[in-house]
């Protein structure tokens, strides 16, 4: 997918130097807002984008303090090439953080999803993550002969992490194993000196939801018994977007935890939590009874 987006950028003094952060997937919703609070917070911000159009248009309206890189984070290559141009401006200084937020929504039934459609959900939510960590781990503290204080990494997971919903179950897989990793993650780190953190939002009013076609997918499943469970399950996800947290809620927690003002290992930013605490004091089994009958799903 295309090269770094190169800028002629300079590596500052240090009595110059401002925070500095990568944000995946900033061309918009959640990673988007989170560059653009950063940069208010003085970062100087280095956001991932897809194509060279999203990175001249997003540097053109977030402005200064803000440089895009241009790779896709399945592709490891373009992930490694990128961090030339943040390895530049830093100099001999360490990355204060890292935002994993880069994501898809992949939905439908395990039996109307293609193998493709399960890696590529795979692929972009946690093998993602794993190669921008790796890439940027020296920069983060895993060099230790780096000026200055071990960044930190935030990965943006969701409630679906926790909980795993019909019609999702490569969505849930991806954030169940998110979770995990981020977790192993932490404990490894501590070595440098590098915090994991993570954020799990509920549903968030983001454009993750418009890049799949809810059409398309009830005509995939016109002949499938389970048509009209998912037509209810994606109006119920509709119904929960409107009601959502708004992105400016998981950018402010981010600016906490980089801030220090928040130390814990997880945060869950849900306006609609309602659901997700009676699933949680439900034993499992009554639990899977409630959604089947909800969603239809119950055999009669």
């Amino acid at each position: 997918m295309g090269a770094v987006y190169l800028y002629s950028l300079r590596s500052l003094d240090s009595e110059e130097a401002m925070k500095t952060a990568v944000v995946t997937g900033v061309s918009t919703g959640i990673g988007r807002q989170i560059a653009e609070t950063l940069v208010t917070q003085g970062y100087m911000v280095f956001g991932s984008v897809r194509s060279q159009r999203d990175a001249t248009r997003v540097t053109k309206e977030i402005g200064k303090n803000f440089k895009a890189l241009v790779f896709d984070v399945t592709r490891e290559d373009e992930v490694l090439a990128s961090v030339k141009t943040v390895k530049k401006y830093l100099g001999n200084r360490k990355l204060d953080a890292l935002v994993n937020n880069a994501g898809i929504a992949v939905i439908g039934s395990v039996q109307g999803l293609t193998s493709e459609e399960f890696k590529h959900q795979f692929d972009v939510n946690l093998m993602g993550v794993f190669h921008c960590v790796q890439a940027y781990a020296d920069l983060l503290g895993a060099d230790q002969e780096r000026e200055g204080q071990s960044g930190k990494i935030i990965n943006i997971s969701s409630v679906s992490g926790k909980t795993g919903m019909p019609f999702m179950s490569a969505y849930n897989m991806s954030k169940f194993g998110l979770e995990g990793f981020s977790e192993a993650l932490r404990r490894e780190f501590q070595f440098y000196g590098i915090d994991v953190a993570v954020i799990a939002p509920g549903p968030v009013k983001t454009p993750i939801w418009e890049k799949f076609d809810p059409e398309g997918l009830t005509k995939r499943h016109s002949n499938s018994p389970m048509r009209e469970p998912l037509q209810r399950m994606l109006a119920y996800s509709d119904a929960m977007s409107d009601k959502g947290c708004s992105p400016a809620r998981i950018a402010d927690c981010v600016v906490d935890i980089l801030s220090n003002r928040k130390e814990g290992a997880r945060y869950t930013i849900d306006t609609t939590a309602g659901q997700q605490r009676i699933l949680s004091i439900l034993p499992t089994r009554m639990g899977d009874r409630m959604i089947g009958s909800q969603l239809g799903l119950r055999r009669k």
